[in-house]
């Protein structure tokens, strides 16, 4: 059984492992996954945009940039035990395919301040020219996750989140892996439009917030 680490990944070598399906969502749906942000959160908000709006985002480096601009709008989506997450290890072990590596974030429970499987992956994009497609290892780190939830619950239907960031935008996946013990699982994904930057910061924190409410409730 080979073994693949998430930066080695490719659209080829993904067809090889899961079906790929990709399936049309309209931009209205995902408006619909929203959670009013409260009085508190929007202040929170209001003095991380105001603090960036002062800042040249695209000189920034990839670390600070993270720190300045991402991490803290996934703090504010936290609830109760779940929390935000940086560098967290990822380790799957399908049937015929094993993932590993490393995610740059996630939205996760916290058990005696231990992560458990993620509810959300956030993977930061590469800014060289040269630089991967961050679809790719983001969509094996969702696998990853999704094989250790279902190594919880044993759900045949596992939804995981995940996004990649570009800067200070953000790319949204929700995914599907059914058949998720067979040969070959299935990985259907749907698509967000994007969301940029400072001026779609309370769109992205209350999906993020609707996110985490509805893997409580599930």
């Amino acid at each position: 059984m080979c073994t693949y680490i998430f930066s080695q990944l490719s659209e080829e070598t993904l067809k090889r492992l899961v079906t790929l399906e990709g399936k049309y969502v309209a931009a209205a749906a995902w408006r619909n996954m929203q959670i009013m942000l409260t009085d508190d959160e929007r202040r929170r908000l209001e003095d991380i945009k105001a603090t960036l709006r002062d800042r040249n985002l695209m000189v920034l480096n990839e670390s600070t940039l993270w720190a300045r601009a991402i991490y803290p709008l996934l703090v504010l989506a936290e609830q109760g035990h779940v929390q935000a997450w940086s560098s967290v290890p990822l380790k799957a072990a399908y049937p015929t395919f094993s993932l590993e590596g490393e995610a740059d974030g996630a939205l996760a429970p916290s058990l005696g301040g231990t992560i458990q499987p993620p509810y959300l992956i956030v993977h930061e994009a590469k800014r060289a020219m040269n630089a991967p497609d961050p679809r790719y290892q983001l969509y094996g780190e969702m696998l990853a996750a999704a094989w250790l939830n279902w190594e919880k619950d044993s759900n045949a239907e596992q939804e995981i989140f995940g996004c990649y960031t570009l800067n200070d935008d953000w790319a949204f996946v929700r995914g599907v892996v059914t058949d998720i013990d067979t040969e070959k699982p299935t990985f259907t994904m749907e698509f967000a439009p994007d969301y940029h930057g400072i001026s779609d910061a309370e769109n992205i924190v209350q999906l993020l917030k609707f996110i985490v409410a509805n893997q409580i409730a599930r």
